[in-house]
């Protein structure tokens, strides 16, 4: 039965179209165009980066099969208690003399096999052609909350080197949905995607290493996936994970947050690369219980939720390296200076490490700043979160098929950030929130970038925040550099209490540096690359779950005319963001 067109509004995204419903059976988020951009730029890079993998691999094979081959003949030429045959001076395998097998001492019965019959297991391999045993496969794809397809579409349509989209969802209408689109969008999608009726948890769980890459990118928190994610993935495959529910990863239920994700959130300015990385230790910590790791490739806060894309890898012994990775976090109550405790460490011994506990404590019980108590929080990952050759690659692929991304310029502006950001360095200070420990007005970004670098540090931008600075400085050498800003700018005399009149009551040791200094511009500030965008419309951002409808029962707190807009134009997407906020705190 042909389907009415006149029922369905068509959204078009990239190469991919659906159709949706009036009412909100399915669940859409035109916001997440960002979120599915980034995914295939990432996708496009690991499919660049398994060929070339695979290539090494081939190459080392063959040298291994000349090698093997070539000690073979010459050893075949020394026959013990036998004919010896001088071998050829170039010391080559050539045609030996025909010996006649039933002559006695004969030398061999079978013709030597040459380096390009022979692989390193000994097993025949085709060099001239560049073909081995186990030839590199198409990517197979779960995507495991599919909702109405886009994304699997998006994916099997936009990206050459994807051999199969598994899409998933639990929801009858969803599946429909799904199943519908798949028709819609023409033969390589019908070929490509399939869609399946399936809790994700337990099909992931019965396909173990099966899928080339896994995408989790729930209505909320992953964390109820991730056991089953980690062990669905290859051995280095990519497993891609978006999390939500950022109210409780920035510590607004903290609680909650190590209920799920096994670390306690701390609210400094530094909340959402807390976020990224209490993720990352999270699936870090599932993997470990496989034997698995993970090496985070990308980690990106953006819009509302954060999204890392992640390798993982099967060694026993490399697991072990996990806790090096981790750290707790000790945060002053009043001047939100802030400090790294290594969860452990490693000491070489006899050609092999020994793993020990992390030495502490790494602060007194009094921060010695401002004489305040620490609140601890964590473990979250210490570790790089970013690598930056997938970086380097993904930005200049976006860049040379821009067309291709209708989020060009979101994604482009965040991978340049991230491009330029300190990869050792974990979380980050907040130019305005040091002015206003101190009760002073803060010095421009360049101007305190300057004297951080003039002290011999370093010191970077951060994607997580406009106002988010890196830098390997120490906190005692961050808050001499204010001392002496407040100096040249002096502030209100205020009670002797306060964190800020106890750091400006002492004399910083170093004398700071305010001269521009050649480095205090990133290059894409020199160059005038735009590195944070506004949003494109307003309320950009989440939208009803999927059956949600405002009802009259939200009158009272929504106010009447913000129900009528929301009933009268159910319609439009945009009258429903409007009260999406408040709609969220009252569902949770």
């Amino acid at each position: 039965m042909a389907m009415d067109l006149n029922d369905y509004k068509i959204i078009k995204e990239g190469e991919a179209e659906i159709l949706m419903q009036p009412e909100n059976e399915v669940f859409y988020n035109k916001a997440q165009v960002n979120n599915r951009d980034m995914s295939i730029a990432v996708l496009r890079a690991f499919i660049l980066k398994r060929k070339q993998e695979h290539e090494a691999m081939l190459l080392s094979k063959r040298t291994k099969a000349a090698k093997k081959v070539s000690e073979s003949c010459f050893s075949e030429h020394v026959v013990e208690d036998g004919p010896q045959t001088s071998l050829p001076e170039d010391g080559e395998c050539g045609a030996q003399e025909e010996i006649s097998p039933e002559e006695p001492g004969s030398m061999r019965e079978e013709p030597i096999k040459t380096a390009e019959e022979c692989d390193a297991e000994g097993e025949s391999i085709n060099v001239s052609e560049g073909k081995a045993q186990g030839e590199l496969k198409p990517l197979r794809v779960l995507e495991a909350l599919s909702a109405s397809g886009l994304r699997a579409l998006r994916y099997a349509r936009e990206v050459e080197g994807i051999g199969q989209v598994v899409a998933l969802d639990n929801d009858k209408a969803s599946v429909e949905a799904c199943r519908r689109n798949i028709k819609f969008n023409g033969s390589v999608a019908c070929s490509k995607v399939e869609s399946h009726l399936a809790d994700a948890r337990v099909y992931m769980l019965t396909h173990p290493k099966e899928f080339d890459v896994v995408d989790l990118d729930p209505y909320g928190s992953p964390s109820v996936f991730l056991d089953s994610a980690v062990q669905s993935v290859v051995d280095g495959g990519m497993l891609m994970c978006t999390a939500t529910d950022m109210t409780v990863l920035c510590g607004g239920y903290a609680e909650v947050c190590y209920s799920k994700y096994g670390s306690y959130p701390l609210r400094g300015k530094y909340c959402h690369e807390m976020a990224l990385r209490i993720l990352l230790a999270s699936i870090e910590s599932h993997a470990n219980r496989y034997k698995r790791y993970i090496v985070p490739v990308l980690s990106v806060q953006m819009d509302f939720y954060v999204r890392v894309f992640v390798r993982i890898y099967t060694s026993a012994s490399a697991m072990k390296n996990t806790p090096l990775k981790l750290s707790y976090v000790y945060q002053c109550t009043g001047c939100d200076s802030f400090h790294l405790q290594p969860i452990g460490r490693t000491i070489s011994k006899n050609n092999s490490a020994r793993y020990l506990p992390g030495h502490g404590p790494i602060v007194p019980q009094e921060c010695t700043h401002c004489g305040k108590k620490f609140n601890m929080g964590g473990p979250i990952r210490s570790a790089p979160i970013h690598d930056q050759e997938w970086v380097t690659s993904m930005l200049a692929d976006v860049k040379s098929m821009k067309d291709r991304y209708p989020a060009y310029d979101r994604i482009s502006a965040v991978l340049t950030t991230i491009s330029e950001e300190l990869l050792h360095v974990p979380l980050f200070l907040s130019l305005h929130n040091l002015g206003a420990t101190l009760k002073c007005t803060s010095p421009s970004a360049v101007v305190f970038r300057s004297a951080v670098i003039n002290a011999g540090y370093l010191i970077s931008g951060t994607h997580a925040s406009p106002l988010g600075l890196k830098s390997d400085a120490p906190m005692d050498v961050i808050w001499d550099i204010m001392r002496c800003w407040v100096k040249t700018h002096p502030v209100k005399a205020q009670p002797a209490d306060l964190p800020g009149s106890v750091i400006l009551s002492k004399e910083p040791v170093l004398q700071a540096n305010f001269a521009r200094a050649v480095a205090s511009l990133s290059k894409a500030q020199v160059k005038k690359v735009a590195r944070f965008l506004p949003n494109p419309e307003s309320h950009w951002g989440p939208k009803l779950r999927a059956g949600r409808q405002i009802t009259s029962k939200h009158v009272s707190i929504l106010g009447q005319a913000a129900v009528d807009v929301a009933l009268n134009q159910e319609n439009n997407e945009e009258s429903k963001s409007k009260i999406q906020k408040t709609e969220d705190n009252i569902t949770a």
